[in-house]
């Protein structure tokens, strides 16, 4: 494994589980000093115990991405722990219930929007600060399929997604002559806890979502953590403000000759 990030501080939320836990791990394996943070302290500490086992460190952040004073508060515990940061994975986020848009309670609604669209604005109103005095670096945020498509039953997810693109676009043009960098993510179906225990609730769902993949499969959380790592890399140093599709071709459209 290489040290791509040794003397790096990198920043993984949604840390405690799927593509957020994977993520952590690949950052901390190549030598990076990494917050994680995420609402679930017991998936934080396996996160924690998978990377020591891995030779490497994460440290534990207990955060609601939706709070602005919880996220300002971890932002200033990178700068007096580290006094830098170098890269940061807005990964955390919810699916939200499946209504038809008529259907969809309210609340719900802006608890998607909140948890989904709300924090990247958040984390990168706080990140880019410490991204700037560190001289420059990247971010990369969880966008989604739903980013590009219409998923039935999921107008506040679609939306919160969409929202994530388009924030990311802003950012990325706003910063781009700083030294920073900042694109997206768009993971198709991934086999995610999140993922699983929404397929067990409907499993004749799961199943056509698979056939109509093109890989045959669903995706592993460590596929999508590799391509949010490279898009933190420099080996990605001149991709700006672009959303990278890892959904095994889900989303090419067309049909199997």
């Amino acid at each position: 494994m290489s040290e791509e990030f040794k003397g790096k501080v990198v920043l993984v939320s949604g840390a405690g589980s799927g593509i957020g836990r994977e993520a952590a791990l690949l950052f901390a394996r190549q030598g990076a000093m990494v917050f994680g943070a995420d609402l679930s302290e017991k998936g934080l500490s396996e996160t924690q115990e998978l990377a020591r086992e891995a030779a490497g460190t994460i440290q534990a952040a207990l955060v609601d991405v939706s709070k602005e004073t919880e996220v300002a508060a971890l932002i200033k515990r990178i700068d007096q722990e580290a006094g830098r940061l170098d890269a940061a994975f807005n990964n955390a986020g919810i699916t939200g219930g499946t209504f038809r848009l008529e259907d969809y309670p309210t609340d719900d609604f802006d608890r998607v929007l909140s948890v989904n669209l709300r924090s990247v604005f958040l984390a990168m109103k706080y990140e880019l600060p410490l991204l700037k005095r560190s001289g420059g670096g990247t971010i990369v945020n969880t966008a989604s399929v739903a980013a590009l498509t219409g998923p039935g039953g999921m107008s506040a997810y679609a939306a919160s997604k969409h929202g994530v693109q388009g924030l990311t676009r802003v950012a990325a043009m706003e910063n781009a002559a700083q030294n920073i960098r900042i694109n997206a993510i768009a993971p198709g179906w991934t086999e995610t806890p999140m993922v699983i225990a929404n397929s067990a609730q409907n499993p004749a769902f799961a199943e056509l979502a698979r056939k109509a993949i093109p890989a045959k499969r669903g995706g592993q959380p460590s596929e999508i953590a590799a391509a949010a790592v490279w898009l933190s890399s420099p080996q990605s140093s001149y991709v700006f403000g672009q959303m990278l599709v890892v959904d095994g071709g889900m989303t090419i459209g067309g049909f199997e000759f």
